[in-house]
């Protein structure tokens, strides 16, 4: 990749989203020719590093890869996703664990924990969530080799005492419990172990007296073990090893001295090819991944305490180091899974200190579309403190009332194309608060003429009278349905900044107040037990313009992380985990703003900005993936429809670097 391309895919990566910075703005096809981008404002382009504008998207397409989609009007491309999270703990604390199976189905068993003077014999099976115990090992033992799946497991050698005094023991595990099989010819422990329980291989290790090094290599049937030939270089604690009977991978581990050695096996014989990039020991004792696509992760670089956190990818050929390391740096771990979803369970980390802690490596390419605002069919007429239902998606929504300069008693309909006239209001309105969706809305407060208490409901084809609000108010937040709706904020009254209230679809009750006196119509979404208020108006306190996010949950409200931006006739859309805010007046006044931020539950991040600077006091609906903004000041019909940001996975399809 191009520094271009490669600035564009790291920030996805770091951030997730593509930040406003990227792009100035939506990307119209007005402004993108042949060659490339031309209103990228954060990079300079130069020969070669450019973004192609194509009326399809290429296919195949390659990692890294980014393009203009003229016909979606649309930046995507292809992201190679690298992480590691964490995943639940094992009961049992313990290293020199041994396993086998996928991320999401695997055991671990044995493994040592001191002052215990000899092994473990203790069995668990991760589920992708948690960790249940299992069926005892018959013999305790640590560092032995492993093979298979949950529901059909294989150890084998190991060490069964404090001191280091190998075994050949063989038992095979049917998912619940473990039964004897015949032993190895050869006494040892610490060995590469791989394949399924009727076809696997040991390879190397070590026995007593200590530094015996292996190099013989042994194969499984389900029955006996049967001598092959040796390993090129003869080592114990590898750093890890992949791959089946007949095409098997072994790499890393102590000679004595570290190596970076990588040997394939192809059932008969080992081949020396590419060495890793880092030499490394005591990894583990499983495989992860194939011959052709292997992972490794952890371990130590060197005889001292050196323990790592670095990851390496194998592709048949070459290693690669990952840009994904280790939450935390660990060796001797028990391992499971492929190049592309890796499981680490337990083992010793830097401190030193045995741990229990569960880490996923996942590594997918993802099919990438940027988050963007494209245009709508223009509203009927040009307003702003304009009504919406926001709970309605982007293709069935309503909007009603709204300033130009005179106030409105209109209301309209819109399919996802065009707005079609609905029915008229009782009254003009502009500046109240609203939810519900197109057949079921309402609008509270605002002036209907004059500044009121007064609810109108709309039931998809005409208006009527609905309970009246404990106060009369304007410029405060609704969302919510029409039989479960919240509305909070506004003025005048003081007590009005503060106050929330809960709407049956009959009649209003007051309930636990906001922590952050709002005003100014600022951002709402979500429902009336899980909501989200951003932005707005703090009378009294300087800059009045806040930033404060704060969440309800059907009883109180609780104060989160702030925006990035403060600002007053802000829009959004979404749920409480999932939202968009936009636009809005930020101080000075006359400030508008074209920001965009999404909301996942915990913070806020930047992502595409509005196109034109309408976005104050407008209507919306919809959700974080396909949201509506409609009308604004200055005084505007423009119709402005959001497209989140996408990304699935398809590396079947794709040409990895």
């Amino acid at each position: 990749m191009g520094s271009l391309k490669q600035n564009l895919a790291n920030n996805i990566l770091s951030g997730g989203k593509f930040d406003a910075t990227d792009l100035s703005g939506t990307v119209p096809a007005s402004n993108v020719n042949n060659d490339s981008l031309t209103n990228l404002t954060t990079f300079s382009p130069s020969l070669g590093d450019t973004i192609k504008s194509v009326a399809s998207d290429p296919s195949p397409a390659t990692e890294g890869d980014f393009w203009y989609n003229t016909t979606e009007g649309a930046l995507k491309g292809y992201v190679q996703i690298k992480a590691w999270s964490s995943g639940a703990n094992m009961g049992t604390t313990r290293w020199d664990i041994s396993g086998a199976g996928t991320q999401t189905s695997a055991f671990g068993a044995g493994g040592y924990n001191p002052p215990s003077p000899g092994g473990l014999t203790a069995t668990e099976e991760y589920s992708g969530y948690s960790w249940i115990t299992s069926g005892n090992l018959g013999n305790a033992r640590y560092g032995a080799g492993s093979a298979g799946t949950q529901t059909a497991g294989l150890l084998f050698g190991g060490c069964n005492a404090g001191t280091p005094i190998g075994t050949n023991v063989t038992e095979e595990y049917n998912g619940s419990s473990w039964t004897s099989g015949n032993a190895m010819n050869t006494t040892r422990y610490y060995m590469a172990g791989f394949g399924i329980q009727t076809a696997s291989v040991g390879a190397g290790g070590t026995d007593f007296p200590s530094p015996i090094i292996v190099s013989e290599t042994e194969e499984y049937d389900g029955t006996s073990w049967t001598i092959s030939n040796n390993l090129n270089t003869g080592r114990k604690q590898f750093s890890g090893m992949a791959g089946t009977q007949t095409a098997g991978l072994a790499f890393g581990g102590d000679t004595p001295g570290v190596t970076a050695a990588t040997e394939v096996y192809d059932g008969t014989s080992w081949t020396s090819v590419n060495s890793m990039n880092t030499s490394k020991w005591q990894g583990a004792f499983g495989a992860v991944g194939t011959a052709t696509g292997a992972l490794s992760f952890g371990g130590r670089t060197s005889p001292s305490p050196a323990i790592t956190s670095e990851t390496e990818e194998y592709d048949g050929s070459s290693w690669t180091i990952s840009s994904a390391t280790l939450g935390t740096s660990t060796r001797n771990m028990g391992v499971a899974g492929s190049r592309t979803a890796g499981l680490k369970f337990g083992g010793l980390v830097v401190t030193p200190a045995i741990t229990n802690s569960t880490e996923e490596y996942n590594s997918n390419i993802n099919s990438f579309t940027a988050a963007a605002w494209t245009s709508g069919g223009n509203y009927p007429s040009s307003v702003f403190l304009i009504g919406s239902a926001t709970n309605s998606p982007q293709t069935a929504s309503l909007a009603f009332g709204g300033q130009d300069p005179a106030r409105v008693n209109t209301s309209n309909e819109y399919n996802g194309t065009s707005w079609t006239a609905g029915g008229t209001m009782p009254a003009v309105y502009a500046d109240g608060m609203e939810g519900g969706t197109q057949t079921a809305a309402f609008g509270a407060g605002g002036y209907q003429p004059a500044r009121t208490n007064v609810t109108v409901e709309y039931n998809g084809t005409s208006w009527s009278s609905g309970g009246n609000l404990s106060a009369v108010c304007s410029q405060g937040c609704g969302t919510g349905t029409l039989t479960a709706g919240l509305v909070f904020g506004g003025e005048p009254n003081p007590s009005n900044i503060f106050k929330t209230a809960e709407y049956d679809g009959t009649s209003w009750a007051d309930v636990n107040n906001l922590n952050q006196a709002t005003t100014g119509n600022a951002t709402a979404f979500g429902t009336q037990t899980a909501a989200i208020r951003n932005r707005g108006i703090n009378p009294g306190v300087s800059p009045s313009f806040c930033k404060t996010t704060e969440s309800y949950d059907g009883t109180s409200w609780t104060t989160l992380s702030d925006s990035n931006f403060g600002g007053r006739g802000s829009g959004g859309f979404g749920t409480q985990s999932d939202g968009v805010s936009y636009g809005g007046e930020a101080a000075p006044a006359s400030t508008i703003l074209t920001v965009t931020e999404q909301w996942d539950g915990t913070a806020w991040v930047s992502t595409a900005n509005l196109a034109d600077t309408n976005g104050y006091s407008s209507g919306n609906a919809g959700s974080a993936s396909a949201g509506l903004s409609i009308a604004g000041f200055p005084n505007t019909n423009t119709t402005r429809e959001f497209s989140g940001q996408t990304s699935t996975i398809t590396a079947s399809t794709l040409t990895t670097s």
